[in-house]
């Protein structure tokens, strides 16, 4: 027992072994058949003689075996375990046992395989005239057993052969199809992988195995987990689900498939609450406890990386105590095993799974069993007597009773029968075929249009592996062909388990994957899908719920990156999408909603004609305009009146054309900003006010200097304004308004005309003992006062008022001042002209107050 522990050491751990390495293995496992006992007739020498090799201890005998030209080998799980003993090694150990409950599925693989060996044999078209036979064995998913048929396989059956030189590789066979199983795959592919001997796997799906320095001699028609568990996390990640369990089988199928879609769900964003993992042969208390783990976990999906054969043993543990209702999600490794159909809470399941197919004549080969070869055959004699529960043999069983010849196999429903959802029986069919194909363009040549092959030549296994590299064809529809690392194109459909009226559980086909397709098209999912519970709505299974637009992800401390709180998104910021990171500020022209998850244009603000103060001001501002010019007609229709003549007509004159065009000019200041009224408004204020004070300041000057007048000239501004939509001052609109150009110019101008009325106000209290009534320095004194009051006012308040304000105070500043000076100056001199006429003259003018 000590050599098997250490030659199956390395074999897992992948140290190769030549074949006289082999040969002394062989000799020093006792008990197993290929010990290789060398009997030379004469002493070795330098001739060649015949030897005598002769197979010793107890050979394994295979579960079904045909003699032919050339034989192909296979292993399948037929029984779900071996047969344990504790040996106290003092006798002779038994052979290795297979035992446990009789899986009729892989029972259907073995009677795949040997009927598209029947069916090859009378075919015309593949190796005409030469028999392919076969032995297939039941490895009952043991590395030890799988080790003993690897061997088995290498040796065949003949108890005594002769050969020229030495005794390996006498009886080998061709090639071999299985296991169903990737740890018994990895086992045989190691062992006969020394011997170049090709092996055709129609389940084996572990990733590993594509590594060709590793097992340069493995093939597989089924695809390697690698795509499967991208696959798989696509599905996840597809229906939204970012938090899950996982639980896989240990074993390397489970490990290695695991660690794959752990890989593969990382990159989709996807978290795992927790990894458990079991095998069938596992204390109970330890299955228990996965159970426990499952029942326990917040999360709603459960991934299940499992063989078909531990799958049961944790289903069987949960249905002890069902925990509440989860979404399980497997692998083509159990999904469509029809004995676990039974499980009413997995229903609403869903996973990838091989391409269901049809196979022409099978159901009735499968269907077509004697009593002879019933009887003839201890494997189908079990599966007889398992299936119908009765016994073929003259000792009755305690607990069965006789089989009467009554039982009907066409009646009988169950794994072995059911060839409706022909999938990985399809992959043994095409494995079967890839191997005969190879063969065929080994021993076979055409010529003068017809096939002929050489039954005897000596095939060396390299041929054959040679040749199973550069398969390619189609049967029943189905491609077959192998890339660089011996794998298939990976197609997969998606199963659901669905519950039908009558309460069973029904598989259905709701979509597929396309690993060959570009990235994007790779799935295509029906919506006709049954959840868990038999919902039609998809299960939620998030560890935070979804932070909706307008929030933001905040990662919690210590946890994965899917539990997270949602934030709002500050001011100014957006989130439109579910889940999001980030917030992203808007453009700089918009504003985000009240619900912060779109942009909108900021609504923009101008001192608009339509509203009630532009009406009120630019009614204002014509209204004081028609008063000037009404006062002006006054003045011009009365010049030749001493009151006109004795305030400098000319000046007066200037000055209401001046204000007038005051008045008008704060129209300018109301529309929406544009080149021409931005250049307009400022330059008209500036031009029009200062032309404005420069009368005044005349009109004091002509009074203090004898009518001698000095008009000061207009500054120039260098940098004419410009609209623009002010940003800064509301974030959440765009106001409309005319820039400066210059605030040295504009204020400036203002200074000037400050400067100018300040002037004038100091000339007018100089002026304002004059002792005769030509004296207007009272008036002008008042109105430079308002005139003063008002800008001195409308600097604070310009600089403080926001948006269409600013231009509101502008325009308030322009008409008041306007009208005070327009009321102060002109005003009594208009009510003496209109109303006291007889103050209108030489002599009242004259006359000292």
């Amino acid at each position: 027992m000590e050599i098997w522990t250490l030659f199956i050491s390395l074999s897992v751990v992948g140290i190769s072994l030549d074949p006289l390495s082999v040969a002394v293995f062989c000799i020093l496992l006792d008990g197993q058949k290929g010990i290789i006992e060398t009997l030379t007739q004469d002493s070795f020498s330098a001739k060649a003689s015949t030897m005598k090799c002769t197979l010793q201890g107890t050979p394994r005998l295979p579960a079904f075996s045909k003699d032919g030209d050339f034989v192909i080998g296979g292993a399948f799980l037929i029984h779900n375990t071996m047969q344990t003993a504790l040996y106290n090694y003092t006798t002779k150990p038994d052979s290795l046992m297979c035992k446990g409950s009789f899986n009729g599925r892989d029972l259907r693989f073995s009677r795949a395989m040997i009927f598209a060996i029947e069916e090859i044999n009378n075919s015309t078209e593949l190796l005409p005239g030469i028999n392919v036979g076969y032995q297939i064995y039941d490895n009952c998913a043991s590395v030890l057993v799988a080790t003993q048929v690897a061997f088995e396989l290498l040796n065949r059956q003949d108890p005594v052969f002769y050969k020229d030189s030495d005794c390996s590789q006498n009886g080998a066979v061709t090639a071999v199809v299985g296991a169903s199983e990737s740890t018994p795959s990895i086992i045989m592919s190691r062992i006969i992988g020394s011997f170049n001997i090709p092996q055709v796997s129609h389940f084996a799906t572990c990733a590993c195995l594509s590594d060709k320095k590793q097992f340069p001699t493995f093939f597989r028609t089924v695809p390697s987990d690698q795509y499967q568990s991208d696959a798989l996390a696509k599905l996840v990640k597809h229906f939204g689900w970012t938090w899950i369990g996982a639980v896989h089988s240990d074993s390397d199928y489970g490990n290695y498939g695991m660690a794959s879609f752990l890989a593969a769900a990382k990159k989709e964003g996807i978290c795992v609450e927790y990894i458990v993992s079991f095998f069938r042969t596992d204390p109970q208390s330890k299955i228990q406890r996965v159970a426990d783990v499952i029942r326990r976990s917040t999360a709603m999906v459960v991934v299940a990386f499992t063989a078909a054969g531990d799958t049961p043993v944790l289903l069987e543990e949960l249905a002890r105590e069902p925990p509440p209702p989860h979404q399980w999600i497997g692998t083509e490794g159990w999904i469509t095993d029809q004995q676990l159909l039974g499980y009413s809470f997995c229903a609403g399941a869903i996973g990838v799974t091989i391409p269901k197919a049809v196979i022409p004549g099978l159901r009735e080969f499968l269907l077509d069993l004697s009593p002879s070869e019933v009887v003839s055959s201890p494997v189908l004699t079990e599966f007889w007597e398992d299936a119908f529960q009765c016994t073929l043999t003259k000792e009755m069983d305690s607990a069965k009773r006789l089989c009467d010849g009554t039982e009907d196999i066409r009646k009988l429903k169950n794994p072995y029968t059911d060839t409706s959802q022909l999938r990985a029986t399809n992959m043994v069919y095409k494995a079967v075929y890839a191997i005969v194909h190879a063969i065929h363009k080994a021993v076979c040549h055409d010529k003068n249009s017809t096939t002929k092959c050489e039954p005897n030549i000596t095939l060396e296994s390299k041929q054959i592996l040679t040749e199973l590299q550069k398969v390619n064809f189609s049967r029943n529809g189905y491609p077959v062909s192998f890339d660089s690392n011996g794998d298939p194109v990976a197609f997969y459909e998606l199963i659901n388990w669905q519950k039908s009226d009558n309460g069973n559980i029904e598989l259905v086909t709701v979509g597929y994957y396309d690993a060959s397709r570009p990235k994007g098209q790779q799935f295509h999912i029906n919506t006709n899908i049954s959840w868990v519970e038999r919902s039609t709505q998809v299960p939620v299974s998030l560890c935070s719920k979804r932070c909706l637009p307008g929030t933001h992800k905040i990662l919690q401390k210590g946890k994965p990156i899917c539990c997270y709180d949602c934030i709002p998104c500050p001011e100014g910021e957006i989130s439109n999408t579910t889940d999001s990171p980030d917030c992203f500020p808007c453009p700089s022209e918009s504003w985000p909603n009240a619900q912060r998850d779109a942009c909108f244009p900021k609504p923009v603000e101008f001192l608009s004609y339509d509203e009630v103060l532009a009406i009120i001001l630019a009614a204002f501002s014509v209204s004081g305009a028609c008063l000037a010019i009404i006062t002006a007609a006054i003045f011009f229709h009365h010049r030749t009146t001493p009151i006109v003549r004795a305030n400098n007509s000319e000046l007066s004159f200037l000055l209401l054309f001046s204000l007038t065009l005051c008045f008008l000019c704060s129209l300018t200041f109301i529309g929406a900003p544009s080149d021409w009224s931005c250049m307009l408004r400022h330059t008209a204020f500036g031009i029009t006010f200062v032309l404005c004070i420069s009368c005044v300041l005349g009109k004091t000057v002509v009074v203090l200097m004898a009518f001698k007048a000095t008009l000061p000239g207009s500054n120039v501004m260098k940098c004419p304004p410009f609209p623009m939509k002010n940003l800064s001052t509301y974030k959440e609109k765009i106001i409309l308004e005319c820039a400066l150009g210059s605030a040295v110019g504009f204020w400036a101008v203002l200074g000037y005309i400050g400067l100018l009325a300040v002037f004038c106000f100091v000339l007018a209290v100089l002026a304002r003992k004059l002792p005769d009534n030509f004296n207007e320095a009272k008036l002008i004194t008042f109105s430079m006062l308002i005139f003063c009051a008002v800008w001195l006012t409308f600097i604070p308040a310009y600089v403080s008022s926001p948006g269409k304000f600013t231009v509101a105070v502008e325009i308030f500043a322009i008409l008041a001042s306007s009208f005070g000076l327009i009321l102060c100056i002109f005003a009594p001199k208009c009510f003496i002209i209109l109303f006291q006429p007889e103050k209108n003259s030489k002599k009242c003018l004259m006359n000292k107050n």
